[in-house]
Protein backbone atom coordinates (compact mmCIF):
# COMPACT_ATOMS: atom_id res chain seq x y z
CA UNK A 1 0.00 0.00 0.00
CA UNK A 2 1.06 3.58 -0.55
CA UNK A 3 0.00 6.56 1.55
CA UNK A 4 0.52 9.72 -0.45
CA UNK A 5 1.36 13.01 1.22
CA UNK A 6 -0.50 15.80 -0.54
CA UNK A 7 0.44 19.02 1.24
CA UNK A 8 -1.42 21.18 2.05
CA UNK A 9 -4.51 19.01 1.39
CA UNK A 10 -4.02 15.83 3.41
CA UNK A 11 -2.35 12.45 3.57
CA UNK A 12 -3.62 9.07 2.45
CA UNK A 13 -7.41 8.99 2.72
CA UNK A 14 -7.54 11.81 5.30
CA UNK A 15 -8.21 15.27 3.91
CA UNK A 16 -7.91 18.56 5.73
CA UNK A 17 -11.34 20.00 6.45
CA UNK A 18 -12.98 16.60 7.03
CA UNK A 19 -15.43 16.32 9.89
CA UNK A 20 -14.78 13.98 12.80
CA UNK A 21 -17.17 11.40 11.34
CA UNK A 22 -15.51 11.61 7.91
CA UNK A 23 -12.04 11.15 9.45
CA UNK A 24 -13.24 8.11 11.39
CA UNK A 25 -14.73 6.64 8.20
CA UNK A 26 -11.52 7.37 6.23
CA UNK A 27 -9.28 5.31 8.54
CA UNK A 28 -11.82 2.62 9.54
CA UNK A 29 -10.78 0.18 6.77
CA UNK A 30 -7.55 -0.39 8.78
CA UNK A 31 -9.40 -1.38 11.94
CA UNK A 32 -11.26 0.31 14.76
CA UNK A 33 -9.93 3.87 15.07
CA UNK A 34 -9.31 5.46 18.48
CA UNK A 35 -10.97 8.81 19.05
CA UNK A 36 -9.59 10.89 21.90
CA UNK A 37 -10.98 14.19 23.08
CA UNK A 38 -9.23 16.53 25.48
CA UNK A 39 -11.49 17.78 28.26
CA UNK A 40 -11.62 21.31 26.84
CA UNK A 41 -12.43 19.88 23.38
CA UNK A 42 -9.80 22.07 21.71
CA UNK A 43 -8.08 18.97 20.35
CA UNK A 44 -9.62 15.75 19.11
CA UNK A 45 -7.48 13.00 17.55
CA UNK A 46 -8.49 10.06 15.39
CA UNK A 47 -5.79 7.37 15.36
CA UNK A 48 -5.41 4.17 13.38
CA UNK A 49 -2.61 1.89 12.18
CA UNK A 50 -2.15 1.00 8.53
CA UNK A 51 0.18 -1.99 8.22
CA UNK A 52 2.34 -0.71 11.07
CA UNK A 53 2.30 2.96 10.01
CA UNK A 54 0.50 5.12 12.57
CA UNK A 55 -1.95 7.64 11.16
CA UNK A 56 -3.42 10.40 13.27
CA UNK A 57 -5.93 13.03 12.18
CA UNK A 58 -5.80 16.18 14.32
CA UNK A 59 -8.93 18.26 14.81
CA UNK A 60 -7.42 21.32 16.48
CA UNK A 61 -10.12 23.88 15.91
CA UNK A 62 -13.84 23.40 15.70
CA UNK A 63 -14.71 19.94 14.44
CA UNK A 64 -12.57 19.69 11.32
CA UNK A 65 -9.27 18.02 10.49
CA UNK A 66 -6.46 20.59 10.55
CA UNK A 67 -3.49 18.23 10.15
CA UNK A 68 -2.57 14.59 9.52
CA UNK A 69 0.49 12.98 11.08
CA UNK A 70 2.00 9.65 10.03
CA UNK A 71 4.42 7.66 12.21
CA UNK A 72 7.22 5.28 11.28
CA UNK A 73 6.44 1.73 12.52
CA UNK A 74 9.31 1.75 15.02
CA UNK A 75 12.47 -0.12 15.85
CA UNK A 76 12.46 -3.73 14.66
CA UNK A 77 9.07 -3.41 12.97
CA UNK A 78 8.50 -3.74 9.26
CA UNK A 79 5.80 -2.42 6.97
CA UNK A 80 5.17 -2.93 3.31
CA UNK A 81 3.30 0.40 3.27
CA UNK A 82 5.20 3.31 1.79
CA UNK A 83 4.60 6.91 2.83
CA UNK A 84 5.37 8.93 -0.28
CA UNK A 85 6.15 12.58 -0.92
CA UNK A 86 6.11 12.54 -4.70
CA UNK A 87 8.27 9.54 -5.53
CA UNK A 88 10.26 9.65 -2.28
CA UNK A 89 9.57 7.20 0.55
CA UNK A 90 9.64 9.41 3.67
CA UNK A 91 10.57 6.69 6.16
CA UNK A 92 13.05 4.75 3.99
CA UNK A 93 14.97 7.73 2.61
CA UNK A 94 17.70 9.37 4.71
CA UNK A 95 16.35 12.63 6.17
CA UNK A 96 19.16 14.78 4.77
CA UNK A 97 18.55 13.38 1.27
CA UNK A 98 14.79 13.90 1.51
CA UNK A 99 15.21 17.56 2.52
CA UNK A 100 17.52 18.39 -0.42
CA UNK A 101 15.68 20.72 -2.74
CA UNK A 102 12.98 21.57 -0.19
CA UNK A 103 12.96 25.05 1.38
CA UNK A 104 13.08 23.53 4.87
CA UNK A 105 13.66 25.52 8.03
CA UNK A 106 15.71 23.96 10.85
CA UNK A 107 16.86 21.28 8.39
CA UNK A 108 19.68 20.22 10.72
CA UNK A 109 17.42 20.01 13.77
CA UNK A 110 15.10 17.41 15.24
CA UNK A 111 11.95 19.04 13.83
CA UNK A 112 12.48 20.55 10.37
CA UNK A 113 9.49 22.04 8.59
CA UNK A 114 8.59 23.45 5.19
CA UNK A 115 6.34 26.52 5.53
CA UNK A 116 3.80 27.15 2.79
CA UNK A 117 3.96 23.52 1.79
CA UNK A 118 3.17 22.87 5.45
CA UNK A 119 5.16 19.73 5.98
CA UNK A 120 6.71 19.03 9.35
CA UNK A 121 9.15 16.23 10.08
CA UNK A 122 10.39 14.69 13.31
CA UNK A 123 13.63 12.86 13.99
CA UNK A 124 12.95 12.49 17.72
CA UNK A 125 13.20 8.98 19.08
CA UNK A 126 14.64 7.18 22.06
CA UNK A 127 14.91 3.98 20.04
CA UNK A 128 18.16 2.45 18.86
CA UNK A 129 18.36 3.63 15.27
CA UNK A 130 21.25 4.59 12.96
CA UNK A 131 22.40 8.11 13.77
CA UNK A 132 24.54 10.88 12.31
CA UNK A 133 27.79 11.78 14.11
CA UNK A 134 25.90 14.63 15.85
CA UNK A 135 23.41 12.12 17.30
CA UNK A 136 20.40 12.88 15.11
CA UNK A 137 18.61 9.85 13.64
CA UNK A 138 19.40 9.31 9.96
CA UNK A 139 15.70 9.01 9.10
CA UNK A 140 12.45 10.65 10.08
CA UNK A 141 10.14 9.12 12.66
CA UNK A 142 7.04 11.13 11.72
CA UNK A 143 5.72 13.52 9.12
CA UNK A 144 2.84 15.98 9.45
CA UNK A 145 0.78 17.59 6.69
CA UNK A 146 -1.04 20.76 7.70
CA UNK A 147 -2.82 23.63 6.00
CA UNK A 148 -0.94 26.25 4.00
CA UNK A 149 -0.27 28.44 7.07
CA UNK A 150 0.17 25.64 9.64
CA UNK A 151 3.81 26.46 10.44
CA UNK A 152 3.62 30.26 10.14
CA UNK A 153 3.92 30.63 13.92
CA UNK A 154 7.40 29.07 13.77
CA UNK A 155 8.61 31.75 11.35
CA UNK A 156 8.24 34.60 13.85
Amino acid sequence: MELLLEPPHGAGPVRLGMTLDQAVAAVSPWGEPRVRTRPNRILVTVSAVCDGVGVQALLEERDTVTAVELWWPGEGRQSSTRVLLGEVDVFRTPADELLKGLPAHDADGEDPFVPGLSLGFTRRTSQKVPRRPDGLPLGFTSVLVGGADYYDHRLR
